[in-house]
């Protein structure tokens, strides 16, 4: 568990590093060709790095909104083999934009109703 905080930790500065906030669209091609690493998904995997990435949220000094901890889930779980999904949707009235990580249709470490509060513009 504790290097998955740590590998959490260094997504969560890599991303401030590389200016990834500044740049959408080479943040989507960042993620976008993130491979899913070609390994059996080990038991309880999901939750564990989940669970990493919340804890590193906590421990990182900089304020960290939810495109950075999706960003730094997809990449984790895609390293751990698992085919992971960001998802970016938006709200029409208030104007809202939200990420999120897939496993196939489903939400992980989300609200469970945030597909039928967003509509999907983007996934990657």
């Amino acid at each position: 568990m504790r290097l998955l905080f740590w590998k959490a930790l260094f997504g969560l500065l890599a991303f401030d590093v590389l200016g990834l906030n500044l740049n959408f669209v080479r943040l989507h091609h960042a993620v976008n060709r993130w491979p899913t690493a070609e390994r059996p998904v080990e038991p309880g995997i999901v939750d564990r790095i989940c669970e990493a990435v919340n804890h590193a949220c906590i421990w990182y000094p900089r304020r960290t909104l939810c495109l950075k901890r999706s960003v730094v889930t997809t990449c984790l779980l895609r390293s751990y083999g698992v085919r992971a999904q960001l998802v970016v949707g938006t709200q029409h009235l208030p104007f809202r934009a939200h990420a999120w990580v897939e496993l196939g249709d489903l939400p992980i470490n989300e609200r469970t109703d945030v597909r039928s509060a967003y509509a999907i513009c983007e996934r990657c």
